[in-house]
């Protein structure tokens, strides 16, 4: 297995110490560990209801830290990363540009430069003066680093990680090919890793639904060695030790749980759960897994030291995506088994208990991955540090936009762009609210969609060219269209909606 060349990241440390221009030469710097997750909706926490398994570590963080309620990821993986790093909502234009995916499993690694290049040519970056998220962070004096899904669009490059201003990366730089977890090579800080074992130039990507097939499929373990997962892990912990001494931002971007489903071995937690098909017990494998990974990261700050000065940050891309379909059972395109009618995304939606999702992964909400309902964009989000952060609940509107110029206002970094997101730094630290008028705003397969902190919510449903709205203060699981009801509201979300999508509907769907 692979190991870090600690050489040449001893050669990289000594630099940053004496190269770094600080602006935020004072206050409080901890370390912040954001660990991101991939299509995982809230309902996959214990601590938000899930039966079939517990995940205990996700849960220390809930129930120590300060956790949003109302957090707001993307519709799909690619906009939610590029909105993450760069402080821009999905809705805005000429910001980034979502190239396509999966260019790294169609040729061996000598095509890399090759593709690279072709991505290069036709990329939008942002102006030197205009921050990505890691390059606040070196701003005040940190190291920074991402390990897992890289990137900000489908399918990276290296000079894209360079200019985002990452100090070390290691993972996929294509998130097709990161549906994956058994692959042939990684990139870590410029180099290309071969990976002894694993053969597959799709890096053993698995299909869907379950059927006998796909599970002899899975169950075929021919050149897939090791496991990506594990590889992560590695990185992480070695990261962490490495740079303990100095202030350091680690994104641990995992591909867990995103699918088609691949896991080594089932949790013996779940392996005797009668209530599970093999698919569905080896999907709530992953599952565990990434709540071991977060209890591990967790220990591993704790035999430190560093545990009253590190921040963790738990959160996922999107909502919930489903991989553990059966055939004949619960399949795409999902029906409701009670009716047999095809779900539509506005007369009849998706919920879970119609479709017979059996974790109920959207927590009750409407819709899923792709959708502007909210089980397609509400994740979890968490903020834990020992002593610092009290165990409570905020219903404040956030969402992944937000994150850069939160961090920007925690380290006294100016930004001198005005980014879409703005900073809920008061509501972590001194828990207060934010202004009723302040919204998020995300585009989807569906189109665009709106949600202020008040509780309002304006969807356009690109599929019947029509604008919906919802009070979700009342009706969470937007069952309810109250457009005629209330026409000046919907009118005034509207503006506010078309003015942020450069007054054209259609550029709310760049994907």
């Amino acid at each position: 297995m692979y190991k870090y060349n600690f050489s040449y990241l001893l050669i990289i440390s000594i630099l940053l110490l004496y190269s770094v221009q600080t602006e935020a030469a004072t206050g409080d710097k901890p370390n912040v560990i954001l660990i991101q997750a991939s299509d995982f909706g809230k309902g996959l926490i214990s601590a938000y209801g899930q039966k079939h398994f517990s995940t205990p570590n996700i849960d220390f963080l809930i129930n120590n830290g300060v956790s949003f309620s109302n957090a707001c990821g993307g519709a799909q993986t690619a906009p939610s990363r590029a909105s993450l790093l760069t402080g821009y909502s999905s809705v805005t234009k000429g910001r980034w540009r979502i190239s396509t995916g999966g260019v790294y499993i169609k040729e061996d690694s000598s095509y890399i430069h090759q593709n690279e290049d072709f991505i290069n040519g036709n990329d939008i970056l942002l102006p030197d003066n205009d921050p990505y998220l890691p390059e606040i962070f070196r701003k005040a004096g940190y190291v920074t680093g991402q390990i897992g899904v890289l990137g900000i669009g489908n399918t990276a490059t290296r000079r894209q990680m360079d200019r985002f201003g990452w100090d070390y990366y290691y993972g996929y730089m294509d998130n097709v090919r990161a549906e994956g977890y058994y692959p042939p090579f990684l990139f870590e800080s410029g180099q290309i890793v071969m990976i002894e074992g694993n053969t597959h130039l799709d890096a053993g990507r698995n299909f869907e639904p379950e059927n006998e097939m796909t599970f002899k499929a899975r169950r075929d373990m021919e050149g897939k060695k090791v496991y990506s997962p594990d590889l992560m892990m590695e990185k992480t912990l070695e990261f962490i030790r490495f740079f303990k001494d100095r202030p350091f931002f680690l994104v641990f971007s995992t591909e867990l749980p995103h699918g088609p489903v691949s896991i080594p071995e089932i949790d013996p937690e779940i392996a005797q759960n009668s209530n599970l098909s093999e698919v569905e017990k080896e999907y709530a494998s992953m599952v565990k897994l990434l709540d071991n990974q977060v209890g591990t990261i967790l220990s591993e700050i704790g035999t430190l030291g560093l545990e009253e000065n590190t921040v963790i940050v738990f959160t996922s891309d999107c909502g919930h995506g489903i991989y553990y379909n059966r055939e004949n059972q619960f399949d795409r395109p999902y029906k409701n088994k009670r009716t047999g009618d095809l779900f539509d995304g506005s007369y009849y939606k998706y919920y879970s208990d119609l479709a017979g999702d059996v974790f109920n992964g959207n927590m009750g909400l409407a819709g899923l991955k792709r959708s502007n309902l909210d089980g397609g964009i509400r994740v979890p989000l968490v903020f834990y540090r020992k002593g610092t952060f009290e165990k409570r609940v905020t219903d404040q509107i956030v969402g992944n936009y937000d994150f850069l110029p939160t961090m920007a206002d925690w380290l006294n970094v100016d930004l001198k762009t005005e980014k879409s997101g703005s900073s809920y730094l008061p509501v972590l630290l001194k828990n207060r609210k934010l202004p009723k008028s302040r919204h998020f705003i995300t585009a989807s397969d569906e189109g665009p969609a709106l949600i202020t902190n008040e509780g309002w919510k304006l969807r356009y449903f690109k599929p019947r060219g029509k604008f919906e709205l919802y009070d979700l203060r009342k009706d969470p699981q937007e069952k309810y269209d109250v457009i005629l009801r209330f026409p000046e509201k919907a009118k005034e979300l509207e503006t506010i909606l078309l003015k942020d999508c450069d007054n054209k509907i259609e550029n709310g769907i760049y994907f």
